[in-house]
C-alpha cells in the first residue's frame, strides 16, 4: 500500500488568525500535490507559549470539538485528505491538555491522543499548562491507516512506541516542537538534535513501522528575557520501518513537502527481523517499576 504524507514544518507568529491562514495554505498546497496524509506541526495555531509559566496563556486553550477541530475539519473534507492536528484542549476550568486530533478525511474527529510525557525544563514549562494524558497509548484507525499518533516529549520513550505497534499502528507520527536552547555550545546543540533524530529511527527499527516527525522552525523570543528564546530545530523526516530516512528537512527553513512510503513493506521487514516474535514478554516485569535496584 503506498501512502502519501504530506508534512507542513513552518515558523509561527504572534498572530492566530495569519499562522491558521498559512496551515490551511500549507494544507492546501500539500493536498493538490497529490498528499493523502498531512502532518502538523505541535501546537501549531500559536506561538510555544510554554517558555514561560503565565496563567493568562491558558486564554488559547479551547475545547474539543470546538474552532480548530471545526476549521481543519472543513479543511480535510474540503481536500479529501487526512490531517493529524496538535491542540492545546480545555478539558474544563483548570484542566487541560496537549491533544493530538486526527480529522477523517469527510471532516470527522477520527480520534485523540493526549500528550502522556510532560516535560519540564529551561524554556519548556509544560507541566504548569499540561496535565498528563488519560487515554493511553492507542492507535486511531483512519482510511489511510491506523495511527499510532503520540507528541513530541513522547518520541523518547521506546515503552510508547511498542505499546502503539503492539495493538497494530502502521506508522508512529509525532508532532513536535523543539529546538536549541540559547546557552548551548554549537557542538551540543548538534548531538541534541542527532540524538533527536537517532531515537525515533531506532523506534522504526525496533517496530518495524514507519516513523513521521514534524517539527517547527525558526526562532521564538522568550517574553520573560530570562533566556535568549528557542531556535526550533525544523528537521522534520519520515524514516522507513529499517530506520532508513525517506526525507529530512532543514534546520533553519520552512519546508512543504510530500514524501511517498510503502505501508505494505513493513510486513516484510518484520519477516526478516521478527522482533515481535522473539520478545521474551515473561521476563519484562521489571519495566514496571520506576528503577530497578
Amino acid at each position: 500500500m503506498k501512502l502519501r504524507i504530506g508534512i507542513l514544518q513552518q515558523h509561527n507568529t504572534p498572530n492566530i488568525e495569519h499562522n491558521l491562514k498559512r496551515l490551511a495554505e500549507g494544507v492546501r498546497d500539500l493536498a493538490q500535490r497529490g498528499a493523502q496524509l498531512i502532518v502538523l506541526q505541535e501546537l501549531h495555531n500559536s506561538l510555544y507559549f510554554c517558555q514561560v509559566e503565565d496563567v493568562n496563556n491558558f486564554d488559547l486553550a479551547e475545547p474539543i470539538p470546538g474552532p480548530s477541530t471545526n476549521f481543519f475539519g472543513e479543511l480535510a473534507k474540503a481536500y479529501g485528505v487526512v490531517i493529524v492536528t496538535s491542540l492545546f484542549e480545555r478539558r474544563a476550568a483548570g484542566l487541560y491538555h496537549n491533544t493530538a486530533v486526527v480529522i477523517e478525511s469527510d471532516g470527522s474527529i477520527a480520534g485523540k491522543y493526549r500528550k502522556m510525557h510532560i516535560p519540564d525544563d529551561p524554556a519548556y514549562y509544560e507541566k504548569f499548562y499540561f496535565t498528563p494524558g488519560d487515554l493511553g497509548f492507542h492507535p486511531i484507525d483512519t482510511s489511510v491507516g491506523r495511527l499510532g499518533v503520540m507528541v513530541c516529549w513522547d518520541q523518547w520513550y521506546p515503552e510508547a512506541a511498542r505499546l502503539m505497534a503492539l495493538q497494530g499502528a502502521q506508522m508512529l507520527i509525532y508532532p513536535t516542537a523543539i529546538g536549541y536552547e540559547s546557552t548551548d555550545t554549537a557542538d551540543e546543540q548538534q548531538r541534541q538534535r542527532t540524538a533527536w533524530t537517532t531515537v525515533q529511527r531506532g523506534h522504526a527499527v525496533a517496530n518495524g513501522l514507519p516513523v513521521v516527525a514534524v517539527n517547527r522552525v525558526g526562532h521564538e523570543d522568550d517574553p520573560s528575557g530570562q533566556t535568549g528564546g528557542i531556535e526550533f530545530w525544523g528537521s522534520s523526516f519520515v524514516a522507513g520501518p529499517q530506520g532508513e530516512l525517506h526525507y529530512q528537512a532543514s534546520d533553519h527553513e520552512e519546508e512543504s513537502l510530500v514524501v511517498d512510503i510503502d505501508i505494505a513493506h513493513s510486513e516484510q521487514v518484520r519477516r526478516w527481523w521478527p522482533f515481535l516474535r522473539d520478545r521474551r514478554i515473561d521476563a519484562y516485569q521489571d519495566i514496571l517499576k520506576r528503577f530497578v535496584d
